[in-house]
């Protein structure tokens, strides 16, 4: 039998640091900050594996991967994820329309309730981004 392999204090600290390049490139470091006040573990975990591990991965552009997960949110018909996932799929040139596209085709597959909650998630995300670049701020989602 194979014996585990226990993460060195190194290992730990590459994948967090990988982590947090990743939520660099995406534009969510700072809205993960909320995370690691409430649950310091959660955000360790969040950072080091989710987005160290996974998201940092090779094979996908983070792009390509926000796609993916912007899909996969549509489809469960989450409250709540959706808002960071969406500010971050503008932030990495993801055009509105294509948001749109995704939410059509995951609509047809996952159904018109679960489009119509995505198209309001996303309307609301986006009055209020122009109502705060009126007022000179960046939009900040009251959800995270």
């Amino acid at each position: 039998m194979k014996k585990a392999r226990t993460k060195s204090p190194r290992d730990y600290n590459e994948r967090f640091e990988r982590g947090m390049a990743v939520l660099r490139r995406m534009g969510r470091e700072k809205l993960m900050m909320n995370q690691e006040a409430l649950y310091p573990d959660m955000y360790e975990m969040s950072v080091g594996h989710l987005f160290g591990d996974v998201w940092g991965r090779p094979g996908l552009s983070l792009r390509d991967r926000q796609l993916v997960t912007l899909a996969a949110n549509i489809a469960l018909c989450r409250p709540t994820g959706n808002h960071s996932h969406y500010l971050s799929a503008l932030h990495l040139g993801i055009t509105e329309q294509e948001i749109c596209e995704v939410m059509i085709q995951v609509g047809h597959y996952a159904g018109w309730p679960t489009l119509s909650n995505a198209v309001r998630q996303f309307t609301e995300i986006m009055e209020e981004q122009k109502k705060m670049k009126k007022l000179g701020k960046r939009y900040r989602s009251r959800l995270l």
